[in-house]
C-alpha cells in the first residue's frame, strides 16, 4: 500500500491526475445558454484598490502551529517533523454548525464512496452540519455545471474550479451566489478563525462583480509546474544539471539513446516558456503585461516564439519520447515509463514530486525523482511569472437562508484548519483507526480510506498552502526550497491577483492557441502560422481586449505587491 501525503495541497494535488491535469490545461467548454437572467445581470471587469479592500476579510495569522519552515518569496509553508497525534492542535473549539442540511455539487475524480460512509459522518459531526454531497463527475464536470448554473436548481454550494471559469460562467457566479461580505468582510471573519488565515491575496480573487462571493483554496503564486527529472540516473551518469537552453540540448543529446530506448525528456514546452520569461498562460489575465507603457499580450512577444522555436528543435534532434510526439503536452501519465529510465525530464504538477517518489520507494529504492531549477535561457537567472494565488472556490446559493450560509462558513472554518490540527486530521485523513493508522509518525491511509477519504470536504475552503510529506520529509524540505528559490526569480504581472471577467464576446479567441503551439513545436505548424494567428486574432478583437484591460487598469491600478 502506497503512504499518503499529509500535504497541504488538498485540492491541488488533484491536478497531479491525469485527467485533472489534461482538463486543467485544456480547459472547458461550458454548455451554458442562459447565465445571470432574472438572477441578476452581469458585471465585467473586475474590482481592485480601495473598493476591494472595503471587502476583504481581516487577514489575523494563525498562531495554532508553528511551520517547520516558513514562507518565503510567495512558498508555501513546510513541515518536516514525524507526526505525533497526541500533539495535535485544536483550531475549532466548538462546533460552529447549527445542525442544518447543506447540499453541495462538486468535481470529483474516482468512484464517490456510498453517501453513509464513517468518513462523512464522522466530519458532519464534527462541524456540526449535515452536508448531503452531490458528486459530479471531475472530467465532465464543465457539462454538468453549465446545466446547473443555467437551471433554477441550483444546490447550495457550488464548487467552480479556475479552469471551468470560461464562456458565461462567471457571469453565472455573479447572478447565481451570495454575498458572504456581511459574513466575512473586515472583522466579520475573525468568528472564523481559519477562514481568517487565509493570505488576503486568496480572497482578493474571491471577489466577483464587486462582492466578496467566494471561498478559496489559497495556493503558492510561483510556479506550479516543475522539471521534475531522475536525479539518480543523472548522478550515475555524471550528468549536471543544465542551466541554459544550449546546456539543456547538449545534456538531451547525450543521454538519447532510441536503440536503449531513452529518450532526454517529454514535451519541454513548459519549461521553455520559462526560461525565455514567457507570461503565464493558465490565466487570460495573466498573459497581459504593461511593457513601456503598453499593455503587451504572451503571444504577441518574441520571449513566445523563440520558446516555441527552442522546443521544437528538441523534437527535431529527436531527444523526445516518442510518446510526447503523438499527442499533446504531456497528456497521458508518464509514471511508469519514467520509472523505467525511458525519459529523464518532464514537465509537471509538484505534487509529483513526492507521489512518484512514494509509489517507488519499494519496489525501486535506488529511484530518486527531484526537481530541476527553471534556468534562463542565456544561463542567466530567468525571469518568470507569478499564477493566481487562488485557483478553486466554493460559492453559496444566492437563494439560501441565512442560517445555511452559516452552516456553510462553518464547514469551511473546519476544511481550513491548518496542518498540524485535529481538523486537518479529521478533512485530510478521516477516523483513526477506520481510514488511517499511523506508523512511526507517518499517517498511512487504510483501503477504506482510500474510499471513503477522497476529494470531498477538502474542496469547500483550504488553509494556506502548505507541503508536509511526513513519509518523505527531505521531498517536502525539496519541494518548499524549490518554491523559495522560484519565489525569488518570480515577477507579479500587471493583473496578478486581480479576479477579471472577459466580455463573453472576446472569451473564446485565443483558444486554438494551445493546439497551434503543439503543433509547431511538433513540426506540424511553421513558427510563420503562430504569427498569422496572432495577427487574425488581433483583428478579431485582440486590439479591442488590449483597450479594454486598458481601461481596467487605469481605473484599477496594477497589481499590488
Amino acid at each position: 500500500m502506497t503512504p499518503n501525503a499529509a500535504s497541504g495541497p488538498s485540492r491541488r494535488s488533484f491536478l497531479a491526475s491525469t485527467a485533472v491535469a489534461t482538463a486543467a490545461v485544456a480547459g472547458g467548454v461550458p454548455l451554458l445558454s442562459a447565465c445571470g437572467g432574472s438572477d441578476g445581470g452581469s458585471r465585467d471587469g473586475t474590482t481592485s484598490g480601495k473598493e476591494a479592500a472595503e471587502l476583504l476579510p481581516a487577514y489575523v495569522a494563525a498562531g495554532v502551529v508553528t511551520p517547520d519552515i516558513p514562507s518565503k518569496n510567495g512558498s508555501a509553508v513546510g513541515f518536516t517533523s514525524k507526526l505525533d497525534l497526541a500533539e495535535l492542535k485544536t483550531s475549532v473549539p466548538k462546533k460552529l454548525g447549527k445542525g442544518g442540511e447543506v447540499t453541495i455539487m462538486s468535481p470529483f475524480w474516482g468512484s464517490p464512496p456510498k453517501e453513509d460512509n464513517a468518513y462523512y459522518k464522522a466530519m458532519n459531526d464534527l462541524i456540526g452540519v449535515d452536508v448531503v454531497w452531490q458528486n459530479q463527475d471531475g472530467n465532465t464536470y464543465d457539462q454538468k455545471l453549465g446545466a446547473v448554473l443555467a437551471s433554477s436548481e441550483v444546490p447550495d454550494v457550488v464548487v467552480v474550479p479556475g479552469w471551468n471559469m470560461t464562456g458565461k460562467i462567471p457571469s453565472a457566479i455573479i447572478g447565481k451566489f451570495a454575498d458572504l461580505g456581511p459574513y466575512l468582510s473586515g472583522d466579520a471573519v475573525k468568528e472564523y478563525p481559519n477562514l481568517a488565515a487565509i493570505p488576503t491575496d486568496a480572497w482578493r480573487r474571491s471577489i466577483f462583480g464587486g462582492k466578496l462571493l467566494g471561498l478559496p483554496m489559497p495556493s503558492s503564486y510561483v510556479s506550479g509546474i516543475v522539471p521534475l527529472y531522475r536525479q539518480d540516473i543523472f548522478e550515475k551518469e555524471g550528468y549536471e544539471v543544465p542551466r541554459s537552453c544550449d546546456e539543456f540540448m547538449a545534456l538531451a543529446k547525450d543521454a538519447t539513446n532510441a536503440r536503449a530506448k531513452r529518450w532526454a525528456c517529454l514535451d519541454m514546452k513548459w519549461t521553455a516558456f520559462n526560461a525565455f520569461g514567457v507570461l503565464s498562460g493558465n490565466e487570460k489575465s495573466l498573459g497581459w503585461n504593461q511593457v513601456d507603457g503598453k499593455l503587451v499580450y504572451r503571444a504577441e512577444t518574441d520571449e513566445y516564439l523563440e520558446a516555441l522555436e527552442w522546443t521544437r528543435k528538441l523534437f527535431a534532434a529527436g531527444v523526445v519520447h516518442p510518446d510526447a510526439k503523438l499527442g499533446k503536452s504531456n497528456a497521458a501519465d508518464p509514471g511508469p515509463k519514467f520509472a523505467a529510465g525511458e525519459f529523464l525530464v518532464y514537465n509537471q504538477d509538484i505534487s509529483q514530486w513526492w507521489s512518484r517518489t512514494a509509489e517507488q520507494a519499494t519496489q525501486n529504492p535506488e529511484f530518486k525523482i527531484w526537481g530541476m531549477d527553471f534556468f534562463g535561457h542565456d544561463g542567466g537567472d530567468p525571469t518568470l511569472w507569478a499564477q493566481n494565488p487562488a485557483t478553486i472556490f466554493a460559492f453559496v446559493n444566492k437563494k439560501a437562508s441565512k442560517s445555511v450560509i452559516r452552516d456553510v462558513l462553518a464547514v469551511a472554518n473546519v476544511t481550513a484548519a491548518p496542518y498540524g490540527t485535529k481538523e486537518y486530521m479529521a478533512t485530510n485523513y478521516g477516523v483513526e483507526g477506520t481510514h488511517y493508522t499511523v506508523k512511526d509518525g507517518v499517517p498511512t491511509k487504510t483501503d477504506q480510506g482510500n474510499i471513503d477519504v477522497m476529494n470531498a470536504y477538502v474542496m469547500v475552503a483550504s488553509p494556506a498552502a502548505t507541503i508536509a510529506h511526513p513519509d518523505f520529509p527531505e521531498v517536502a524540505k525539496g519541494q518548499v526550497e524549490w518554491q523559495q528559490r522560484t519565489g525569488a526569480v518570480t515577477k507579479k504581472p500587471t493583473f496578478y491577483g486581480m479576479q477579471i471577467v472577459e466580455p463573453a464576446r472576446w472569451t473564446n479567441l485565443s483558444n486554438d492557441f494551445e493546439q497551434l503551439e503543439d503543433d509547431i513545436v511538433r513540426g506540424r505548424k511553421k513558427i510563420g502560422d503562430m504569427q498569422q494567428a496572432v495577427s487574425d486574432w488581433k483583428s478579431k478583437g485582440g486590439d479591442k481586449l488590449r483597450d479594454w484591460y486598458q481601461k481596467i487598469l487605469d481605473e484599477n491600478g496594477p497589481a499590488a505587491g
